[in-house]
C-alpha cells in the first residue's frame, strides 16, 4: 500500500499549480499515525497488565487459563478478520504469498506466543504481579539481539541509552522483592524465559504485519497458540472446566480484554512503529501491573519501586525520541 501511494503523491505535486495550497487535513492525518500507534501500544500494554489480575482470580491452573485466553478469542478474531477482508475487498493472505504458506507462517507465530503465554501465566502464579510483568517484558534485550543477528537491524545510541534507562528503572522497580534465594525464584526464572519468547513474538509479528493485517495475524496466531496449549494442559492433567459463573466471566475478560484488545492493539502498533521502540514502550506494562497489584492485591510499593517506575517512563520517552 505504501509503495503504491508514494508515486501518486509525486504526481500530485508535479501537476499542481504554484498557487495550490497544501493539504492540511492529509498532512495532519499522516503526522498523527505514529501518535495513534503509540497510544494503541500504551493502551495495549495496560490491557495486558490487567491480565495478571484476571489470572489471579481464575479458577483454573495457569496453562488451562491460557487455553481459554486464546480459545475464546480466536472465533471472534476470525470473524473480525473476515469482516475486514470483505470490507477492504481483498483476500487473505496477500497475493504473492500462497494461502497454505501464509497460514503456516502465522500459525508458527502462534507457536512462539504459546511459549510466552504458558510461561507468563505460571510466573504470575509464583511471583508478584510486578515481577512477572517486568521479567516478561525484558523482551527489548532479546529484540535487540534477535534483530541484530537475524535481520541486521541497527539501533542509534540514543535509543540504546533510552532502552538501558528503562531496563534500569524496571529492575529498581522490583529490587526490593527480587531475591534468587526467595520463594519467588522459580516464578522469576519463568518470567525471564517468557521474556525470551515475547521478544521472539514481537519480532515475528513486526515481520508478519508487513504482509497481513492485524486481525489476520491475531486470528491465526491465536489458533496456533491454542493448538499447542490445549495438548499441554491435557498432558499436565490440569482442570479444564470452571466451576462457577464467576470463573467463566474471568476467563472471558482475560480473552476479550487482555488478548483481543491488548494483543490486537499491540499488533496494530507494531505495523507502524519499530519493533525495538515497541518492546521498550511495553515496559510500561510492569508499571501499570505494579499499580494494579498495589490497589487490588495489596502488593504495596515502596519509595524505591515508585522511583523505578518513573525511570522506566523516562527511558521510554528517550527511546521514542531517538527511534
Amino acid at each position: 500500500m505504501k509503495k503504491q501511494a508514494a508515486p501518486a503523491a509525486r504526481v500530485f505535486t508535479s501537476t499542481a499549480s504554484a498557487s495550490t495550497p497544501p493539504m492540511p487535513i492529509a498532512g495532519r492525518e499522516a503526522a498523527s499515525i505514529p501518535l495513534i500507534a503509540f497510544a494503541a501500544l500504551v493502551l495495549g500494554a495496560a490491557a495486558l497488565a490487567c491480565g495478571g489480575v484476571f489470572i489471579r482470580h481464575s479458577e483454573l491452573p495457569p496453562t488451562a487459563s491460557a487455553v481459554y485466553r486464546v480459545g475464546l478469542a480466536a472465533p471472534l478474531l476470525f470473524f473480525l478478520n473476515m469482516f475486514a477482508a470483505r470490507k477492504a475487498q481483498q483476500g487473505f493472505p496477500a497475493p504473492q504469498v500462497g494461502i497454505m504458506r501464509g497460514h503456516r507462517r502465522l500459525l508458527a507465530v502462534g507457536f512462539i506466543f504459546s511459549g510466552n503465554l504458558a510461561l507468563y501465566h505460571w510466573a504470575m502464579s509464583l511471583t508478584t504481579l510486578a515481577n512477572s510483568n517486568l521479567l516478561a517484558n525484558l523482551a527489548p534485550i532479546f529484540v535487540v539481539i534477535g534483530g541484530r543477528i537475524f535481520f541486521k537491524q541497527r539501533f542509534s545510541k540514543g535509543f540504546l541509552a533510552g532502552m538501558s534507562m528503562a531496563l534500569v528503572g524496571a529492575f529498581v522497580l522490583i529490587s526490593a522483592r527480587f531475591d534468587l534465594r526467595s520463594a519467588f525464584f522459580h516464578g522469576n526464572l519463568l518470567g525471564v524465559a517468557s521474556g525470551m519468547f515475547y521478544g521472539a513474538y514481537l519480532l515475528a509479528v513486526s515481520r508478519m504485519r508487513a504482509e497481513f493485517d492485524t486481525t489476520a495475524v491475531m486470528a491465526w496466531s491465536s489458533l496456533g497458540s491454542f493448538l499447542v496449549l490445549l495438548p499441554a494442559a491435557l498432558l499436565m492433567g490440569e482442570q479444564l472446566m470452571p466451576q462457577t459463573l464467576h470463573g467463566w466471566l474471568v476467563l472471558l475478560a482475560l480473552a476479550l480484554v487482555s488478548h483481543v484488545a491488548g494483543q490486537g492493539m499491540i499488533a496494530y502498533a507494531l505495523a507502524k512503529l519499530p519493533a525495538g521502540l515497541s518492546s521498550v514502550t511495553l515496559l510500561i506494562q510492569p508499571v501499570i501491573a505494579a499499580a494494579l497489584g498495589w490497589f487490588l492485591l495489596h502488593e504495596r510499593l515502596d519509595a524505591a519501586e515508585i522511583v523505578g517506575g518513573l525511570i522506566v517512563l523516562a527511558g521510554i520517552g528517550v527511546a521514542r525520541r531517538f527511534s
